[in-house]
């Protein structure tokens, strides 16, 4: 199987569905004549012309309420934010536009809508550009909200966030653009809502998702040296929460870590950690451990952004706790 990069991924995402339904379009800035801020969309105007691939203004407001007007026309729009920071700007189109028409329609509406970019952190961009954004907008009904980790499940879940008739929240990473995996050639889409078992084990589950869970992957070998096994699963999609896999997951390993690059309060960590203690509160052998950012907004600083960001250490140190060791 060939290996590409998650933008890639992206692209060939885009352009399949662009190829297969003439109705869907992406919009964003930087998204054409310049092929995307981190190349997502390379050789998509090239394709597809100006008015299926079109630069915006700086408006995020402006481009999310012609994304939300235009499906009600037929059209089912990509709209590509800068980074998740900047759809702030936007987010009175998102929450009270794109996630409300199918209910304060009565149905006579849906918004096939996707909103997509870079969420979290990514390096030294400081507080105002380094927040993530998915339980944020996993809290809102309406909206769907997908997350993936490798390009893989990026292709194959942007495929399917395109052709869904509801509006998806489609969070990536600048960190992850250049990241390669194994995708295949032929059509292939992951439904929604769907988590994955990255990694089999017997003694503690580890709940992820997105870049963070890379974390994850580096604590199960360190552990697996002391042979510790350690069960990952990464959920792919915040909403809607795929809980059974977790809880068949835990009533094996009867422990649970969860991690998560946000910050500690209400966020997905504490929703499922609520879902698994009051499901199964008997299969637990320890308290639920969730890992999250320092709850305080992101340093610039190298050091300290060190200290403020989950890492592996700290997962290994989260599951000997629930280990007792």
């Amino acid at each position: 199987m060939r290996t590409i990069q998650f933008r890639e991924a992206i692209a060939e995402a885009m352009s399949e569905e662009m190829r297969r339904d003439e109705a869907v379009y992406l919009m964003g800035e930087e998204v054409a004549e310049y092929n995307g801020a981190y190349k997502a969309s390379k050789g998509m105007l090239d394709e597809f012309g100006a008015e299926r691939v079109i630069d915006t203004p700086i408006s995020e407001a402006g481009f999310s309420g012609i994304g939300v007007g235009s499906t009600m026309t037929g059209a089912r729009p990509i709209v590509e934010f800068m980074t998740f920071n900047f759809s702030l700007v936007g987010i009175d189109q998102i929450i009270n536009n794109a996630a409300k028409i199918r209910q304060m329609s009565g149905g006579q509406f849906n918004c096939p809508i996707v909103f997509r970019g870079p969420t979290a952190s990514a390096g030294q961009l400081a507080a105002t550009h380094s927040q993530a954004f998915e339980s944020w907008y996993a809290n809102c009904p309406g909206l769907k909200v997908i997350v993936p980790s490798n390009p893989y499940d990026a292709k194959g879940l942007l495929k399917s966030a395109i052709r869904d008739n509801d509006p998806v929240i489609f969070m990536e990473s600048e960190q992850m653009y250049g990241d390669k995996g194994e995708v295949p050639e032929e059509e292939y889409t992951i439904p929604i809502g769907v988590a994955d078992i990255k990694r089999e084990g017997s003694d503690v589950t580890i709940v992820s998702f997105g870049k963070i869970i890379k974390e994850a992957y580096a604590a199960a070998e360190k552990l697996a040296d002391e042979d510790i096994s350690c069960e990952i699963i990464d959920i792919r999609t915040v909403r809607p929460l795929d809980y059974e896999t977790i809880i068949k997951s835990v009533k094996k390993t009867n422990r649970l870590v969860i991690l998560e690059e946000a910050w500690p309060f209400g966020n997905v960590a504490t929703q499922i950690a609520f879902e698994v203690q009051d499901q199964i509160f008997d299969y637990l052998d320890a308290p639920i451990v969730k890992i999250n950012t320092a709850d305080t907004p992101a340093p610039y600083s190298p050091v300290l952004l060190k200290e403020w960001l989950p890492n592996s250490e700290d997962v290994v140190k989260a599951v000997k706790k629930v280990l007792y060791k």
